[in-house]
Order: structure tokens, then sequence, then C-alpha cells
């Protein structure tokens, strides 16, 4: 018995259960084409937001017959983006089968995706229960009071961002929480970058290239509203659509 317990007291690994948070990319297309756009758009300004992290695929409900989707391509494409997909959900069952070949894992329906909100867990002890306790989150703000040329980024990682001088045509801001430019932004502010679609943005003088919300974008291809256009104003996100409102 006693050199039992030693071997085991010696044994190289142990196997305990564990549990593992991810973000979820949501496909709404199955055009790659489409989505690279797209990602280049939202995330193509700020490369580390990711930095590596896992995600999960999320391909939706798709019917039997949907168009077939590259699922290594799109797994490359998530990649360039600093993105590495772990595991995949809904889509066709061609599309399971061509993740499983790459490694990926099928995740069920009740899979840990994360929430856009910070629970930390209180363990009493004495009866062994865990109990979900929501406290506020303290958001760090960057603050920059120069101006910024073409060619510069400024990215507020985690919380918001504050600009006290232009945001001069071809330089770009980004924060995954609010945007503030008070001066005149003419180049690109990206708020909410990685998916918060309660962030902002607000300047004193909307002439932007590109605005961007949790991934919905909006270009000078599009004219602003002439009562916001280089008028002090902010954008917020409403369902799949920005808003502009003159402040």
């Amino acid at each position: 018995m006693a050199e039992t317990a030693g071997a085991l007291a010696s044994a190289p690994f142990e196997l305990r259960s564990a549990s593992l948070t991810l973000e979820a990319v949501s496909l709404r297309t199955r055009d790659l084409g489409v989505l690279k756009r797209a990602l280049q758009a939202q995330l193509g300004a700020a490369p580390g937001a990711f930095d590596g992290e896992p995600v999960l695929v999320d391909l939706g409900v798709a019917a039997e017959d949907a168009p077939a989707l590259d699922i290594a391509a799109l797994v490359a494409l998530l990649r360039a983006h600093r993105m590495q997909p772990v595991a995949v959900r809904g889509g066709t069952p061609a599309d399971r089968a061509a993740a499983r070949a790459l490694g990926l894992v099928e995740a069920p329906e009740s899979s840990g995706v994360r929430e856009p909100r910070t629970v930390v867990q209180e363990v009493l002890r004495e009866v062994r229960v865990e109990v979900p306790v929501e406290v506020p989150v303290e958001v760090p703000t960057m603050v920059i009071d120069r101006p910024l040329r073409s060619g510069q980024q400024v990215y507020a990682k985690g919380g918001d961002l504050i600009v006290l001088a232009a945001v001069n045509f071809g330089a770009e801001v980004i924060a995954d929480g609010h945007v503030h430019v008070y001066a005149p932004l003419r180049g690109k502010a990206i708020a909410g970058a990685r998916g918060n679609t309660q962030a902002r943005i607000f300047s004193t003088c909307l002439e932007p290239e590109l605005v961007a919300i949790a991934g919905t974008y909006r270009t000078t291809e599009t004219p602003l509203p002439a009562e916001v256009l280089g008028r002090p104003a902010q954008i917020r996100l409403e369902g799949d659509r920005l808003v502009f409102q003159p402040v």
C-alpha cells in the first residue's frame, strides 16, 4: 500500500476539471469576401485587439443546401487578424466535418461564450457554495492631448479614449470603449473594437473618413446627415444601424 501511495504522489500528471470562457465570432454571412472587408474595417486598424486569443466560431443556423463555406479559408482569415479559432458551432454537417478535420472542437449550444459583463465568484467555504456577485468594472481611460497626423494610430485597449486635439485625415483612433474627440475628427474612429455594442463616438466637429462601432461602419462613400456634418455630434449603435445625433 505504501508503495502504491508513493507512486501516486510522484505521478507525472493529474486530471482535473477546468472551464474556459471564449470570445465568440458570430458570422452573419457565408461570403468570405464580405467578411474579409468587414474584419479589415473593424480590426485592421487594431492589430493587437485579440492578440492570439482563442475564439469560438459561431456559424449560425444554416440550411442543408446552404452555399459551401471554405472552413480552412475562414480559419486562415481569422488567424490573420490575430484570432485563434479552437471551436465551431452551428453551420451545416459539412461545415462541422471540415472544422473537425482542421482540429477544431464542435461546441454544444450551451458552450461557455463570454457574456458582456464581469462576474466574480465568492466562495463560502463553510457550506461550499459558489455565489456569483456582479461588481462594477473600473474602465481605464487613455487621454491624448496632441494632434494626430496621417499614419498615426492610437488604440485604448480595454477602455475609453479621449483626444483633446485634431484627428487629421489618415489618422486612426480606436478604443474598446467610447471614443471622445474634443476637436475636429477627420480621420478614422473605431469604438467598441472588441464588440461592445454600447460604445459611442463623440466629436465637437464630425468630419470622419470612417466611423465604426462593434463592427458596423460607415465611410465617406455615404455622406453624413447635414445636421451633424462638421458639427458637435455623437454616434451610437441601434441594432445593426449607426445613429448620428447632434449634441
